[in-house]
């Protein structure tokens, strides 16, 4: 049994943006708690997933934030064995951002996994460059 696993990446892709949330810097550290709660980390996961990002995004005049599901799970494929009964997976996608922009709020009561039995987290994110479609 692992309390944590680390591992890192290089995303093929730029993720899409198609609906997420824009955030003062200032009011991340709530969004994050809130947003968190809401997708099915307990208060240790959700800290320490604001631990290792808060830092990169507070001082921010604003972030564009996307938890992206579909897209990570084609880019991103995971195989455990034995298969959990529940699978958490969370990346958050985001990007800086010097003013604020209009974008379709995400539902993500739409991506909470409910806990059973085996119990597989992973929480990760991605900082990328935002480009407005034109």
């Amino acid at each position: 049994a692992y309390y944590a696993l680390f591992w890192e990446g290089v995303s093929p892709r730029e993720y899409s943006y198609t609906t997420g949330f824009v955030v003062a810097g200032a009011e991340t550290a709530t969004f994050l708690e809130n947003s968190l709660s809401v997708l099915g980390l307990t208060d240790l996961e959700a800290n320490e997933f604001i631990m290792y990002w808060l830092p990169q995004m507070e001082n921010n005049p604003y972030n564009l934030i996307h938890f992206s599901t579909r897209e990570y799970n084609e880019i991103a494929r995971l195989e455990i064995t034995p298969e959990p009964e529940s699978l958490i997976r969370i990346m958050m996608v985001w990007s800086p951002l010097e003013t604020k922009i209009d974008l379709p709020q995400q539902n993500l009561y739409d991506l909470r996994v409910e806990r059973k039995g085996f119990t597989v987290v992973e929480w990760g994110g991605k900082r990328q460059v935002y480009q407005q479609a034109l």
